[in-house]
């Protein structure tokens, strides 16, 4: 004859009902705090945070991004990288449009100081990857330049490719004394482009430069230019 199961008691049911409540109402009260909690990106929020630093005339002056910076513990002239690592799409280079700081906030998905902050070493990251700042260096170009204009003038160029390349590249100390004294007045794209390809594949002794290749007359001259010094 089967051996019949023992039912529960009532009091045993009645505390895997309650068990199975809880951890439904626990998964519930869970998913509604992430979805509606304080890690949910508020866009009223952000433009809370906006309002903190700019001026009557709703953009982020020099004074306000002098803030900025200080609240968030980034130097002035590096949060140009974190923005070409987000690639904010401002108008010019340290202002910020009310319409500009949402879009590039809204991207990182960040409306206060703490969660920009997480961020910082993505965007750093960003800068490391070879592949993302190949990208984030020709978005520089368009970046800087200004809006009428199909070149970089030779000083914005100049302070541009200090943050990109200055502490990366072993002769660009000697390339920005040649910008200096050359009669080159501005940058235009191929030129710039070609910049970040030769910091990446010609020596530092200049040995393996191919005076045949196709590079700009730009970077022929400088290199006729430093091997002059290097002979003197």
């Amino acid at each position: 004859m089967p051996v019949k199961k023992k039912r529960k008691s009532s009091g045993a049911a009645a505390a895997d009902d309650t068990s199975l409540k809880k951890c439904k109402l626990g998964r519930s009260q869970a998913s509604g705090k992430l979805i509606g909690g304080e890690e949910h990106f508020s866009s009223k929020k952000c433009l809370a945070w906006f309002y903190e630093y700019a001026g009557p005339d709703e953009v982020v002056g020099p004074e306000g991004m002098e803030k900025f910076c200080e609240d968030i513990g980034v130097e002035p002239e590096n949060i140009i990288m974190l923005v070409l690592a987000w690639k904010l799409e401002a108008e010019s280079m340290g202002f910020f449009t009310k319409e500009e700081w949402l879009k590039g906030m809204t991207s990182l998905q960040c409306d206060c100081t703490e969660k920009l902050q997480s961020k910082f070493d993505f965007l750093r990251s960003q800068l490391n990857d070879i592949s993302s700042f190949k990208n984030i260096y020709r978005y520089a170009f368009d970046f800087a330049r200004e809006k009428d204009q199909r070149s970089l003038d030779i000083d914005t160029a100049k302070s541009m490719l200090a943050l990109l390349l200055g502490r990366t590249w072993p002769l660009f100390s000697v390339f920005y004394q040649y910008l200096e004294q050359s009669k080159y007045r501005v940058m235009n794209k191929d030129q710039w482009y070609n910049v970040l390809e030769f910091s990446r594949t010609v020596h530092a002794d200049l040995s393996n430069y191919d005076e045949d290749g196709a590079w700009p007359v730009l970077l022929d001259e400088f290199v006729e230019w430093q091997k002059v010094r290097q002979a003197s």
